[in-house]
């Protein structure tokens, strides 16, 4: 789809093709529709951040707490999926999945939602080794980097869709 397209989309079309960007999180794309017209790429992902940014504190943790736990075997959506597969978290061998899923369980315990990192580009090994790293970090520190990560992979949602 086009910035033209986008633009001149109703808000039920908007939030249609967009809504699924911040993972089970519509709400998001039905802010930034009234923030039309998009001058750019850009404008657009910004007011999407935006959105986020306004939001209160329940609000952004209900976002973080919307996504999946990284390299689950549970059912996930077709685009975490996809981008845990890319990073070849589909492929760990039970030692890794073993090590993943109590590192996810220590990380959500202490932080309340699950371990966020954009992996497009990133491999498995930089992945846990961030895991590791950022359960030192103080929660508010951590939410603010999660939702950091947030913002990064709806961009890279938004950079595969618009043309």
């Amino acid at each position: 789809m086009t910035l033209a397209e986008i633009n001149a989309y109703s808000r039920d079309q908007f939030v249609e093709a967009l809504g699924w960007v911040f993972e089970h999180s519509p709400w998001v794309a039905q802010g930034a529709w009234g923030k039309r017209p998009f001058k750019s790429f850009d404008d657009l992902s910004t007011r999407m951040i935006q959105e986020v940014q306004a939001a209160s504190p329940d609000k952004q943790l209900a976002l973080l707490r919307a996504h999946p736990d990284l390299g689950t075997r549970a059912k996930v959506s077709p685009s975490s999926a996809a981008e845990q597969a890319g990073a070849g978290l589909d492929q760990l061998n039970q030692k890794e999945y073993d090590l993943l899923l109590r590192q996810n369980t220590e990380y959500k315990k202490k932080f309340g939602f699950p371990f966020l990192f954009a992996v497009k580009g990133s491999d498995k090994a930089a992945i846990m080794d961030a895991l590791k790293r950022r359960l030192q970090s103080t929660p508010d520190q951590e939410f603010q980097i999660a939702l950091g990560h947030v913002f990064r992979i709806a961009r890279f949602r938004l950079e595969d869709i618009i043309q």
